[in-house]
């Protein structure tokens, strides 16, 4: 079985797996006490600090361990907000950050807060304009992840982070893909990060307070980890994480360029394997381990259904794998088409000859779901004057894709396709298909029932 996943979690590193073991005979007394047990459970504490804070690139006492990586987004945006509450309650985020930084925002907003969402382009890069044109004088916090944990585009920090220096404004940066590469360049204020993502053990999250940076924790509060994670440290897990994160690092540089080379071999030969897909991400600011693709006219969870059988392990953005029936806010954001989304994101280790057997396999894969989604069931075609109307309402992606392609061809070039559909994944697959198909995408009407897509035949 071939592990492609790592973006969602790391296996874990063999480090982490004999630092956990040696330290649950040294690491279980409460290191706030002061005879031997408790000692000795505080110099492993220490120990694991300081080597985190210097991959970090901070001060020890900059750094507190959390329960996770999204308790430590929560417990940073809160305090950083709570912080300059006297500023203002505005706080900037990208439109593709994660769910964690999202979620915070919504509850902002629901306390009476507001909320700037920064748009990124097609690759899912934002514009560091686009943030200082966000800036506002009760801008209380920004926020932007290192890298995407969908597309993998990494973000530019270091000129964010510029732009609201300038203003006087904090900047938290979601670092939980990239950490394990390589530290954050540039002059931010708040890092979060989350140990399984560079293969430590889950349960573990960084939260890196700069002295300067106003923070006021909120909720009860106790003597740990600065009053910003209360609770009993897990001595074993955070020693391993931290010794993880220190030999991941000592492989870095040589590991990124080999999954470079194996991610670059996938973005080039996927299109030519496959027809009808969009690799989405940029091209060239990216992590190294991270690529992903959509497949017109597939159903993204029949794909991964097919792909696990063949061995492989691997994610999807696609609104067909959601119970909730809607597209990745990510791919959403990007204007990238949906359907069929496929994130492979390769381990430290990942062997050359897995990657060849995958590119191996992805075109069967992929052929065995649109040949049992080529005869779906028929939907009602009629023509309203000259315009040719498809009924696609009440069914899910991609059969709107399939059905609209299945009839463009009827139509003389110049005419009019209509697709009805109450799918929301529609409303990104549709344009998508139209740019990869050459044809052109009129727009969106209200209908009786769900939208109405209008599509113009150009070839």
């Amino acid at each position: 079985m071939a592990y492609f996943d790592a973006a969602s979690a790391a296996p874990l590193h063999p480090i982490a797996r004999q630092a956990l073991l040696a330290s649950f005979d040294e690491g279980w007394a409460d290191p706030a006490r002061l005879y031997r047990e408790g000692r000795r459970a505080r110099v492993l504490l220490d120990a694991a600090r300081e080597a985190a804070a210097e991959a970090v690139g901070c001060r020890p006492d900059e750094l507190a361990f959390t329960s996770s990586g999204t308790r430590a987004v929560h417990t940073g945006i809160a305090g950083a907000l709570a912080g300059r509450r006297r500023i203002g309650r505005h706080l900037i985020v990208s439109a593709v950050e994660h769910s964690s930084v999202l979620h915070s925002a919504e509850l902002l907003e629901a306390a009476g807060g507001s909320v700037t969402q920064v748009a990124v382009d097609r690759t899912g890069l934002v514009d560091p304009a686009a943030y200082g044109a966000a800036l506002r004088e009760d801008t209380a916090l920004a926020c932007l992840q290192s890298a995407n944990h969908e597309v993998g585009t990494a973000q530019p920090v270091a000129a964010v982070a510029e732009v609201c220096r300038e203003a006087r404004v904090p900047l938290l940066v979601d670092a939980a893909q990239s950490l394990g590469w390589g530290p954050v360049d540039g002059g931010w204020s708040l890092l979060t990060a989350s140990a399984h993502k560079w293969g430590g053990p889950s349960g573990v999250g960084l939260l890196v307070v700069r002295k300067g940076a106003r923070f006021a924790a909120q909720g009860p509060v106790d003597e740990r980890e600065s009053g910003r994670a209360p609770g009993f440290e897990n001595i074993p897990a955070i020693v391993a994480a931290a010794a993880s994160l220190r030999a991941v690092r000592a492989e870095a540089a040589e590991e990124a360029a080999r999954l470079r080379e194996l991610t670059d071999r996938i973005r080039a030969r996927v299109p030519r394997l496959v027809s009808d897909v969009e690799v989405v991400g940029h091209p060239v600011r990216r992590l190294p381990g991270v690529v992903t693709f959509s497949c017109l006219y597939v159903d993204g969870e029949a794909l991964l259904h097919e792909l696990d059988r063949e061995g492989f392990s691997v994610s999807s953005g696609s609104s067909c794998t959601s119970s909730t029936l809607t597209p990745s806010h990510v791919l959403r954001a990007m204007g990238v088409l949906s359907e069929g989304n496929v994130r492979v994101s390769l381990p430290s280790g990942t062997a050359e000859e897995d990657v060849e057997r995958f590119l191996a396999v992805l075109p069967r894969a992929v052929t065995a779901v649109r040949e049992k989604l080529g005869a779906p069931v028929a939907s009602e075609v009629v023509r309203e004057e000259d315009v040719l109307v498809v009924d696609s309402l009440g069914k899910r992606c991609p059969i709107p894709v399939i059905e609209l392609a299945k009839v463009i061809g009827d139509v003389p070039v110049g005419g009019l396709v209509r697709v009805l559909s109450d799918d929301e994944a529609a409303r990104l697959d549709i344009p998508a298909w139209c740019e990869m198909r050459g044809q052109e995408y009129v727009g969106e009407e209200p209908a009786d029932q769900g939208t109405s897509y209008l599509i113009r035949r150009a070839s």
